[in-house]
């Protein structure tokens, strides 16, 4: 599987980590999935893990599309990091985040897991596999 979905029930923290390429298929697909697993888990934060794609095959018109489309549960009290270690999906990600902010202004970019924890102000969160 491309991605896989991780809950951290006592920070009520949604993880969705991708690997290898990434398409506008699966990037499509992980964004129905997750509505699905943030509405089911009542998840108060979210985290998407670029760190193990190795390719990204996304153009800017469709990043765009998606951020004005309809965000996934309420964006205004519940923050959201994207993890992008690489220039590339560090860049696509804050052009995602800025087009963006008007419907998901808690939308943050970071390099690392680390930084998102820090971002989302918990220390050494449990994560436990979705299916």
């Amino acid at each position: 599987m491309p991605y896989r979905f991780e809950f951290d029930s006592l920070n009520k923290i949604l993880l969705l980590r991708v690997e290898g390429r990434l398409t506008e298929e699966l990037f499509s697909e992980f964004y129905r999935d997750g509505q699905k697993h943030w509405a089911a888990h009542n998840a108060k934060m979210s985290i998407l893990d670029y760190t193990l794609v190795t390719k990204v095959a996304v153009s800017t018109d469709f990043l765009r599309r998606f951020a004005h489309g309809e965000p996934a549960g309420d964006v205004s009290t519940r923050p959201r990091v994207i993890v992008a270690p690489t220039p590339l999906l560090f860049g696509l990600s804050r052009m995602f985040q800025m087009m963006g902010e008007g419907t998901r202004p808690l939308l943050q970019t970071v390099h690392t897991l680390d930084e998102a924890f820090a971002a989302l102000g918990v220390q050494s969160p449990h994560f436990d596999p979705l299916d």
